[in-house]
């Protein structure tokens, strides 16, 4: 199995990446299938795998903090005429342990092994302490 991750640009937080996905992606006069739906520009070429229970890691200010299970892939083609894929999330956002990951363009490739483990769905409601307090944590294992 593999993963993506990709930088949360405009989120400092999960709680961000919950909004934006709450106002925008669900909202029924911008997306009628109410589907979440990433759009990026590359395809993956190992569709299949990330189809067989990968996900989206998400990077938020140099941390992997969360993720979304991938559900599929369609095929978005903007106001410009330029096809692009769009990546089919599932609802629910898994917080995961804090892991360092510099900045990047678009997505890449991540393997089970490298990926962080989950601690639990994460909630609008739950608390967020600072990235930076949240790495010294982990990094103590006490997250």
């Amino acid at each position: 199995m593999i993963n993506l991750v990709k930088l949360c640009v405009g989120a400092k937080t999960v709680s961000d990446l919950i909004q934006w996905q709450n106002l925008k992606q669900r909202n029924p006069t911008v997306n009628a299938n109410r589907k979440i739906v990433h759009v990026t520009r590359m395809w993956p070429k190992r569709e299949k795998e990330l189809l067989d229970g990968g996900s989206l890691y998400w990077v938020f200010k140099g941390l992997i903090l969360a993720r979304q299970e991938i559900l599929g892939f369609e095929k978005v083609v903007g106001a410009d005429e330029i096809k692009r894929c769009g990546i089919v999330l599932s609802e629910q956002i898994i917080k995961t342990a804090p892991k360092p990951k510099r900045a990047f363009q678009g997505w890449r490739y991540l393997t089970t092994a490298q990926a962080p483990k989950d601690f639990e769905e994460f909630s609008a409601t739950d608390i967020e302490l600072p990235n930076s307090l949240q790495l010294e944590l982990s990094k103590l294992g006490v997250l």
